[in-house]
């Protein structure tokens, strides 16, 4: 088979995590007689400085037509600068809207051999097997107004939280589908005893959990759920719940594993053109350094084989050969280990 797939290295380490995944990618082009036609572009911080514009119409025209995004990374100190025009942050927000990719999926399993990387006890970590997702197009980081201005000589700033029937109902489905294959068990995470957008939230949901009565479906205000993954993250299952907590909450619970750079993600849509990218940032202090796990990355490409191009023992392929990886004790500075970016990838690439 052939696909077109469009990367965007992006910034700080993005670039290395990147190529370390293509090679991946080309490893399984060889041995299952694939073919993926690479095209490189600028997002982020790096695409600013050189066209003026974190993300092109160009560059989101070229995502749009290609069969998926890898994304690495973007933003950093250079372009933080809360007044300027354009940041690189906003180029993600513009593609997640361009694609129509609506739902995060960001999976937290505990490797047996990581377990000593985790903050938590192990007693804590046994069994836990979670899948977030997070509604990714709506919501406060969407919502209009969104302003700031001077108001009798005060500086005023407005973000508005805002949610449409529509958009709870499609992400709250998915949980219920993904659910069906998994534990069976949906827990809906919003705010519903301060928010209108939460109580809309939840009605959305448990009308949907009683159309899918093979599913327990449980809802939890945010607050309970940031404690919960902490003290029983074992009991949870499917997480779904709106963007801004979304976002805080993958954070906390990718730290269960030990380390971001072992996490991926995929953002789904109605399109087919699917975005992949692992949960970490740009870590722009060790950007260069070729010590950055390539791990999480990889991972993502093993969700873009299934969940873009239907490929199951491709992406199992690469998922083994991570898990095998890890159990011989390959470990990337973040882990406590000594391997560089392309040395774990190396080892990886070994076991597919």
């Amino acid at each position: 088979m052939n696909f077109t797939l469009t990367l965007l290295p992006g910034d700080g380490i993005g670039p290395e995590v990147v190529s370390e995944a293509v090679r991946v990618l080309e490893k399984i082009s060889s041995k299952y007689n694939h073919s993926f036609n690479f095209q490189e572009r600028l997002m982020g911080g790096c695409s600013i400085d050189k066209y003026g514009s974190s993300l092109t119409d160009e560059t989101l025209a070229d995502c749009q037509a290609s069969d998926s995004v890898l994304l690495g990374a973007v933003g950093g100190p250079k372009w933080d600068d809360p007044n300027a025009k354009d940041r690189p942050e906003r180029g993600l927000l513009a593609l997640r809207k361009g694609l129509g990719v609506f739902a995060n999926l960001r999976p937290v399993k505990i490797h047996p051999a990581l377990v000593a990387a985790s903050p938590l006890k192990a007693e804590k970590l046994e069994g836990v097997d979670i899948l977030v997702i997070r509604e990714l197009t709506g919501g406060l980081y969407f919502g209009q107004p969104k302003k700031r201005e001077m108001r009798d000589g005060k500086e005023y700033a407005v973000d508005t939280l805002e949610y449409y029937d529509y958009e709870v109902k499609r992400i709250v489905q998915l949980a219920f589908e993904l659910a069906r294959g998994r534990k069976k068990k949906v827990t809906s995470v919003d705010k519903a005893n301060v928010l209108e957008s939460s109580r809309l939230w939840r009605q959305v949901a448990a009308q949907i959990g009683s159309e899918n009565s093979d599913i327990q479906l449980e809802h939890m205000l945010v607050d309970t759920a940031s404690m919960k993954l902490i003290a029983n993250p074992a009991s949870m299952d499917v997480i779904v719940t709106e963007n801004m907590f979304g976002d805080i909450l993958t954070d906390e619970a990718s730290v269960l594993a030990g380390s971001m750079g072992m996490l991926p993600s995929a953002s789904l849509g109605e399109s087919t053109v699917g975005l992949y990218e692992p949960i970490h940032g740009s870590a722009p202090d060790i950007a260069g350094r070729g010590i950055a796990n390539p791990t999480g990355t990889i991972l993502s490409t093993a969700m873009m084989l299934r969940h873009s191009f239907k490929l199951e023992n491709e992406a199992a392929a690469i998922e083994n050969a991570v898990d095998e990886t890890i159990s011989a004790g390959a470990r990337t500075a973040d882990l406590g280990g000594k391997l560089t970016t392309r040395q774990m990838a190396d080892e990886i690439i070994k076991h597919v």
